[in-house]
């Protein structure tokens, strides 16, 4: 079965592959969107960890970037010097992280987040004696149940607590709500900002993210900015939420059929260590384009499954296009992704220059 793609033909398999075109037209949607609403974007760059995607994010009106992790966002720095103003989404813990991280803050716009007065003492401790303050976030839980404090009371209860610590600024509030959240965090963030207000601090600045409900975030309009990651990309589990169409998936999977070992059953050469494990409350690991009658229901290490309740219609060294389940992670399986769009006549190889970044 020939790919629906003549680009990819002569691509060695298993193989990431990123459409920039597809890419390039859901940065610019989710931006129009924004800025219909009065939203800034900060878009993480966690789904690509490419610079040169962070550029485009930045030129079509992107206000800086967000990471995870201290390394990742050092990786991105390097690699771009569009990128002046980083968010680090992620509590930072431990002396050589905040060496670091005072580093990173000599040489952008830097910002990063706590929930907790631990993580904020040792932010302080590191930065009292730095020429500028570090702007530090209060992280909150409104119904991720991830990190992030508990209650609008703590939340103000700590940043006040940032504001006082030597080498500190508060900067404002953030969270990573639930999907369809956008009522918890209206109704967090509203409280909050007033608890916090009272104490005669400023809240500039209230960050919320999510790609699986980015195009209802102005439904929670206390939200001044966003941080989707996924959209720029986008994955299966994007299209079974409803949030895009599989047109609208610019990363795929081109993997190679091994073997057709029974009627209703073929073997791929794109195993775990291609299409990730991750099955975000979904079915079997992929979609392949082009046939919604196969279903890939089962992985190892190096070997995909694909099945079938009919005739499977493979032969060995046909070839398949997935979309993964979760963009993200595939990312971060490659050492590079292989360009197509933009103008090119054949796929080129990109690094994944933030790739294992994860300290």
């Amino acid at each position: 079965m020939p790919l629906d793609d003549s680009r990819l033909d002569h691509l060695d398999t298993p193989a990431v592959v990123v459409d920039l075109d597809i890419a390039r037209r859901n940065i610019e949607r989710f931006q129009a969107y924004a800025d219909a609403h009065g939203l800034k974007v900060r878009p993480h760059i966690k789904t690509h960890k490419l610079p040169a995607i962070a550029e485009l994010q930045l030129e079509a009106g992107a206000i800086g970037i967000t990471c995870q992790k201290v390394s990742e966002a050092e990786a991105m720095v390097e690699g771009s010097a569009a990128i002046r103003d980083v968010l680090i989404t992620y509590n930072i813990l431990g002396a050589e992280k905040l060496d670091h991280l005072a580093d990173l803050a000599r040489r952008v716009r830097l910002a990063v987040v706590a929930d907790s007065a631990a993580v904020v003492d040792g932010l302080s401790t590191r930065f009292a004696g730095e020429p500028e303050p570090l702007r530090v976030f209060v992280e909150c839980n409104t119904g991720a149940n991830r990190c992030g404090v508990p209650t609008p009371d703590v939340a103000a209860d700590l940043a006040g607590h940032i504001a006082s610590a030597p080498g500190l600024t508060f900067a404002g509030l953030m969270t990573y709500p639930p999907g369809r959240g956008e009522a918890r965090v209206q109704a967090f963030m509203t409280e909050a900002k007033a608890l916090i207000e009272a104490k005669g601090l400023v809240v500039e600045t209230i960050t919320s993210g999510g790609s699986p409900t980015m195009m209802t975030a102005a439904e929670a309009p206390v939200t001044t900015e966003y941080r989707p990651g996924t959209y720029v990309y986008n994955d299966r589990s994007l299209v079974t939420y409803g949030t895009c169409g599989f047109e609208d998936c610019a990363l795929t999977v081109v993997a190679t059929v091994v073997s057709v070992p029974a009627e209703n059953r073929a073997i791929i050469d794109a195993g775990s260590k291609a299409l990730t494990s991750d099955l975000l409350g979904l079915t079997g690991y992929g979609h392949v384009l082009g046939r919604d009658d196969l279903s890939i229901d089962q992985l190892s290490e190096e070997h995909g499954r694909i099945v079938s309740e009919g005739p499977i219609g493979l032969s060995v060294g046909d070839r398949v296009r997935i979309v993964p389940n979760h963009a993200c992670v595939v990312t971060n399986l490659v050492d590079a992704v292989h360009v197509v769009g933009g103008g090119r006549n054949r796929p080129e190889a990109w690094p994944v220059v933030a790739r294992g970044r994860i300290v």
